[in-house]
């Protein structure tokens, strides 16, 4: 189980807690300040997938469902798992935390809080992206592109090649991964995007409302795919509000 979770700080006894899930070629340590923030008050549980920092040596999840699967697994041996557990992903987090609630609700009959869906389109919502197949240069691209990953990495050869290996899994998962438009969750779910996003537009993020039988808000922020990187005090006090009033 721990290989799966991180707790970086304490939280006072009864807090909710958030799971947090990374987005694609991230890892564990991106919430880090989510859980500086919300602690005490909230007890932020941070993903780590397999194949990356300390769990380099492990063989990657290959799809969305595989990580969902781990994810439950660790949770499922969580104490007292009832509903004061919430779900927090960005980007592919956001498709995959999906997914660990779907099994939350169907294996456990434990339904999340709520689902923090933040800079992803709906899990309908398919695009035809082939971000996996491109060359180390293309996928470098599109990484500057949404300006979220650290340039600095792609400097030296061999962090590089870790990097890229990395990324190609992950997008190979969230790039292969498909969801029918009538699957919903009971959980209520909460899209945080930002507006200049090229992946998702204004549409794609209302569209989280059609898989989920308990309803639902959008809020749109300045900037891009890491729009929460400028607005993290703003999404820190939304996740605050809605699980501790």
């Amino acid at each position: 189980m721990t290989s799966w979770i991180r707790r970086f700080h304490p939280a006072k006894a009864g807090a909710p807690r958030l799971v947090c899930l990374p987005h694609a070629g991230g890892s564990a340590t991106f919430f880090f300040p989510f859980s500086a923030g919300l602690a005490p008050r909230v007890a932020v549980l941070a993903v780590q997938y397999p194949g990356r920092q300390d769990r380099r040596h492990e063989p990657f999840a290959g799809s969305v469902a595989g990580l969902a699967e781990g994810v439950f697994t660790a949770l499922a041996a969580e104490p007292d798992l009832g509903d004061d557990v919430a779900l927090f992903g960005h980007s592919m987090g956001a498709a995959v935390a999906f997914e660990v609630a779907r099994l939350l609700e169907q294996r456990l009959g434990v339904t999340p809080r709520r689902l923090f869906a933040s800079g992803r389109r709906a899990p309908s919502r398919w695009r035809d992206e082939r971000v996996h197949t491109l060359d180390d240069a293309g996928v470098i691209a599109e990484l500057t592109a949404l300006d979220g990953y650290d340039s600095r990495a792609f400097a030296d050869p061999e962090m590089r090649a870790l990097v890229l290996r990395t990324i190609r899994n992950d997008y190979r998962a969230i790039e292969t991964y498909r969801c029918p438009p009538d699957v919903t969750i009971a959980a209520p779910v909460t899209v945080l995007t930002g507006d200049a996003d090229p992946r998702t537009t204004a549409d794609e993020a209302d569209a989280w409302r059609h898989h989920t039988t308990a309803g639902g808000t959008v809020h749109t922020m300045t900037g891009g795919h890491f729009y929460l990187n400028d607005h993290r005090p703003v999404v820190l006090d939304v996740i605050a509000r809605s699980l501790t009033l």
